[in-house]
Parts: C-alpha cells; sequence; structure tokens
C-alpha cells in the first residue's frame, strides 16, 4: 500500500511562512524550503547627499510614536506642557505620504509606546525621566484629565491619533524603551519579512525616532531619516546634531517631500 497516497496533505498545495517571500511550501512531491523571493521593485529619491536608489520590495516605512499621549491636546504630554505644535508638525505630511506609499504595496509599521501596566520590565532610570518628582504623572498613571493609563499598552494614549489612521495591510508594535527594538518582537518581525531597508517618521527626532535608527543601523539596517516628516519640541541645534549624526555615522538624511514626488512619478507610470 502506497502510505503516501493515504496523507490527505500529499496532494494539497500548502504554503507555511510569515510571508510569501519566507514561505516553505508543500505538495505532492514533498516539502521544498525554496524561498520565491519577491522581484526587486527599485525606487530612486534624493538625500541630503546623493540620489539614493531602494527597493521598495524590501522597504518599510516606521512612524514612530504619532499616538493620543503626545499628540492630542489633552495626552500625556500636553498635560505635562509639551508643545503640540512641535508633536504634530508630521500630521499633515504624513497624511499625504503615507497612502502614496501604500499604492506601491510597501508596508508601513507603526511603533508606539505600549507598556506593560504593572511596570515591571522598566528601569529605574524610565521611571524617573518619566515622573521626575513624587506628584508628577509617571508612565502608566493617569494624567489629571484622565484618559486612562500613560502610554499603557491597548489604553487611549497608545493609540493612533485620530488625525491619522492604519491600514488593514499595516503592522503595529509596541516598545517599551525610546529605542524600538528592545523587549519586543520589531527586528525578527522586520528579518522575517525580509526588510532591508528602514524609513523613519514620527517623533520625537532626538528621541524615539533616533533611538530607533541608531540600533537598527547597528543591527545592519538600512536607515534612511525624513526629516520633513519627523519633528521634536528640543531646540533647533538639536534636530541639526541628529541629522548630522545620521548622516555621517547611520545612514542618510532624506525628504517625504522628494520621496514623495518619487512616488508619484512610479505610481503615474504603473
Amino acid at each position: 500500500m502506497n502510505r503516501k497516497s493515504l496523507d490527505p496533505l500529499a496532494t494539497a498545495t500548502a504554503s507555511f511562512g510569515p510571508v510569501p517571500s519566507n514561505a516553505w511550501q508543500r505538495d505532492a512531491e514533498g516539502i521544498s524550503l525554496v524561498r520565491q523571493l519577491e522581484p526587486a521593485r527599485p525606487l530612486r529619491i534624493g538625500t541630503d547627499a546623493s540620489t539614493l536608489e531602494i527597493d521598495l520590495a524590501r522597504s518599510l516605512l516606521i512612524v514612530v510614536d504619532m499616538q493620543n499621549d503626545f499628540c492630542h491636546p489633552q495626552g500625556w504630554f500636553a498635560q505635562k506642557g509639551v508643545s503640540m505644535r512641535a508633536t504634530r508638525r508630521p500630521i499633515p505630511i504624513l497624511q499625504q505620504l503615507l497612502p502614496a506609499w501604500r499604492q506601491t504595496g510597501a508596508k508601513v509599521l507603526w511603533l508606539n509606546w505600549g507598556i506593560r501596566q504593572d511596570l515591571l520590565n522598566l528601569p529605574a532610570t524610565v521611571h524617573f525621566k518619566g515622573k521626575r518628582t513624587a506628584d508628577g504623572v509617571g508612565y502608566g498613571e493617569p494624567s489629571p484629565v484622565d484618559h486612562g493609563r500613560s502610554v499603557v499598552q491597548g489604553e487611549w494614549g497608545a493609540q493612533i491619533i485620530a488625525d491619522l489612521q492604519a491600514a488593514p495591510s499595516d503592522i503595529q508594535v509596541s516598545k517599551h524603551r525610546l529605542s524600538g527594538f528592545w523587549d519586543n518582537e520589531l527586528d525578527s518581525l522586520l528579518r522575517a519579512s525580509g526588510i532591508t531597508t528602514l524609513l523613519f517618521a514620527g517623533i520625537n527626532t532626538d528621541r524615539c525616532v533616533f533611538s530607533t535608527l541608531q540600533d537598527a543601523a547597528f543591527l545592519g539596517y538600512d536607515c534612511i531619516l525624513l526629516k520633513d516628516a519627523c519633528s521634536t519640541p528640543s531646540p533647533a541645534y538639536v534636530t541639526r546634531a541628529i541629522h548630522f549624526l545620521v548622516e555621517q555615522c547611520h545612514g542618510f538624511v532624506a525628504t517625504a517631500a522628494a520621496l514623495q514626488q518619487s512616488l508619484a512619478s512610479r505610481n503615474q507610470e504603473s
């Protein structure tokens, strides 16, 4: 008796993997470990240093911390006195950029603070910097205008600001440090998806955006900072220093405006 013929999986075709380009295939002949890599989709954009070519099939746009507790007038930052003019500055730029980026089939990832409610994985430094005084409002605590616990995963403050909408195809990852690569699944998710190039937008340029970009560069990703799609309430010289450091050490500095122009040309040709 042919045992193979009794196995229902032996004649059915099935795919096993996180994305089509990183999947095993099973059919009547057996199991194939050969990945069907997605063809390159080149796109040229201008940067502060030169023209740069990226592969849209292996690129991902990371939007950092565009969430209620940092961008809403009643959020955690606003109630601490932080300027919403600065934190909301990327919103209109992203409203234009994200649809054009998605139209090419490239991925968007939202990287928001979304901590554990018990705070057990946050070190003392993070606790102190978030609260500073006995009567301050720290991580996981409600502000005077109470919208729930600050930056806790699943609560109002950790949700994307209503001015920006996540698409069904977008990815969402919660982070627990300034860098998005600590204590979470971000790195393994990107690697499993075959992503090699990361473009960065959001807030704050000199804190979470830069910390995440720097760690990404250390991990071997190609990094592009979209400087006009980022913002911070810090002094202007701080932003200039970040742009210098990114260009000097970690990757490239470009603009969302240049990227959108390239995307528009490509989308018209498609």
